[in-house]
């Protein structure tokens, strides 16, 4: 992660301070949007309540949006943008992890900080949990090195592999937006609960 403005414009005491800000009002919106309730989160899961697949997918269009025409108009080099080195076997071991734990908890790692912070003990818990499996994890490393860097793919992107343009892959996660969307609805529609 590079600095969110370059050091010959500031310096990186500026930098920290500037993320500093941007993370609490990250953390705020979050809260705003009801996100620190592991009821709300849950209720992904079981279909009731879709908002955060809604939110994620609406900041993921629009983030790429964005980067799309800043690229146009020349703001941006997008050969530039840094893409993680993907290694599919510990990314999919990984997402069970964390996929069970987000099922289980009612919180990923950064809404149970944002409920954390305001307080809530289910939350605390959770981060507790977090940390304990963050030092697990580093301490047992080399148990599980080879795992963690088996089926190393490099640095792909899906518009690559697919061999499509940026536009076009743009168009593809639009659609499945839309069609994530129109599945929401039909889920709280289906799996209504009166309060929760």
């Amino acid at each position: 992660m590079g600095p969110l403005v370059p050091q010959e414009i500031i310096g990186q005491d500026w930098n920290m301070l500037i993320a500093f800000i941007i993370g609490i009002g990250f953390g705020f919106a979050l809260e705003q949007a009801g996100f620190s309730s592991s009821r709300k989160l849950a209720g992904l899961f079981y279909g009731y309540d879709t908002v955060v697949l809604k939110v994620f997918f609406t900041a993921a269009v629009t983030a790429m949006l964005g980067l799309l025409y800043f690229s146009l108009f020349g703001w941006i080099d997008l050969n530039l943008v840094y893409v993680n080195p993907t290694f599919i076997w510990s990314a999919i071991g990984g997402g069970v992890i964390m996929g069970a734990g987000f099922i289980i908890g009612g919180f990923c790692p950064g809404t149970s900080v944002c409920a954390a912070a305001i307080g809530k003990i289910d939350a605390m818990i959770f981060l507790a949990g977090v940390v304990i499996g963050i030092f697990v994890f580093g301490e047992g490393y080399p148990l599980w090195k080879e795992f963690y860097n088996s089926g190393n793919l490099g640095n792909p992107k899906i518009s690559e592999i697919l061999g499509v343009s940026g536009g076009v892959m743009a168009l593809l996660v639009i659609i499945a937006a839309g069609i994530m969307f129109w599945i929401g609805e039909w889920a709280e529609k289906k799996f209504t609960r009166e309060e929760y």
